[in-house]
């Protein structure tokens, strides 16, 4: 609890839970941990059941995305076997920690689109900033004084700018390799629209692919079950047989039944399908301004 009261803390996504009062050993045992600014903390443990829908879609910020398709763990991301990475970038750290990369601090939670405007502005940054301490510029030795200064801060940005360009490069990869901006689509339809025929012959498209990897195929099969579970024409059984052929495990093919036991429509709350128009609109919009990296 004190770790996780910590990293509350100190992360600054968590800064509307921060409140002003002061603990004290007298009356915070057994409420949470104390952050790095004392202030009281309150964790919060939600239940999925009244929207299954919202875990099981594509993530398309830059934590979620690297968490999700090269993998995060503890801080570091291992790009050792990506196609013209450098040695000195086979294994990277990305933190949000203070005075660490602010980059990422400021751009974690930026969507793919965004992202890609950020590296390329973060790239023609320290182009001008090398060409402004170019050697070819040193004139004095005043200015070789300031060129040496400023070195090592210029030897971090290039590692920095290095790093960002490898993971977005290996993003970008990943994401047209393995169709996730159709994937995703399809996702949010199945979320925002109902048209069973079309869903279920698309799917099956899809379960047969060889570019859609064996997770997103999970993760469709769940997203239509959920959808279609009452329909008068149930597929869900035949969806189940196509995401073993497809390549899913068994044991994961076993989950659609598992989450339709948690969070089928017997047991969720009314309206997680509902007939709101401007839903489609929403996330069509946001497909449009994740496209084109």
């Amino acid at each position: 609890a004190a770790d996780i009261g910590e990293s509350i803390g100190n992360d600054q996504i968590f800064h509307f839970r921060r409140g002003s009062g002061r603990m004290n050993g007298s009356n915070n045992s057994g409420h949470g941990g104390r952050g790095a600014s004392g202030n009281n903390m309150l964790l919060l443990v939600l239940d999925r059941m009244d929207d299954p829908v919202t875990p099981l879609l594509s993530q398309w910020t830059y934590q979620a995305m690297v968490h999700e398709l090269l993998g995060l763990n503890n801080s570091r991301v291992i790009l050792r076997g990506v196609p013209n990475v450098s040695k000195d970038l086979e294994e990277v750290v990305l933190s949000s920690a203070p005075d660490h990369d602010s980059f990422f601090r400021n751009h974690r939670n930026s969507n793919f689109g965004e992202l890609g405007e950020a590296i390329q502005k973060l790239l023609q940054d320290y182009q001008a900033r090398t060409k402004e301490h170019s050697v070819s510029n040193l004139k004095s030795i005043e200015d070789m004084q300031q060129f040496l200064d400023k070195y090592p801060e210029l030897r971090t940005q290039s590692h920095t700018v290095s790093k960002h360009v490898a993971i977005m490069g290996e993003l970008a990869r990943l994401v047209e390799v393995c169709s996730l901006m159709d994937v995703s689509a399809f996702e949010q339809d199945l979320a925002c629209s109902d048209d069973q025929g079309g869903h279920l012959k698309e799917l099956m498209a899809k379960l047969d692919s060889q570019t859609v990897k064996i997770p997103d195929k999970l993760r469709l099969g769940m997203l239509y079950a959920l959808r279609y579970e009452n329909a008068i024409t149930n597929a869900v059984p035949a969806v189940k047989e196509a995401m073993k052929r497809g390549g899913v495990p068994p044991e994961d093919v076993a989950l659609v039944d598992v989450i339709l036991r948690y969070a089928g429509s017997k047991v969720r709350g009314p309206g997680l399908y509902g007939t709101n128009k401007d839903v489609t609109s929403i996330m069509k919009s946001f497909m449009t301004s994740v496209q084109g990296v």
